[in-house]
Parts: structure tokens; sequence; C-alpha cells
């Protein structure tokens, strides 16, 4: 049954990767709009 916790863990960082890859993205877009108006 660890691998459930595991598996979940895995996921749970992966998703957090892309979440915050996206995020960074978002971020870099809206500062060179602000920087060009």
């Amino acid at each position: 049954m660890w691998y459930f916790a595991w598996i979940l863990g895995v996921l749970l960082a992966a998703a957090f990767g892309v979440i915050n890859a996206l995020w960074l993205e978002t971020v870099e877009v809206s500062e060179q709009d602000g920087n060009n108006p």
C-alpha cells in the first residue's frame, strides 16, 4: 500500500512543477506588458 502514497507524492510534485512553470510564464508576460505600455 506504500506505493499509493509514493505515486500520490510524485503526481503532486509534478502538478506543482507544471503550475509553477505556468505561473512564472504568466508573471513574465505581465511584466513585459507593464514595461511596454
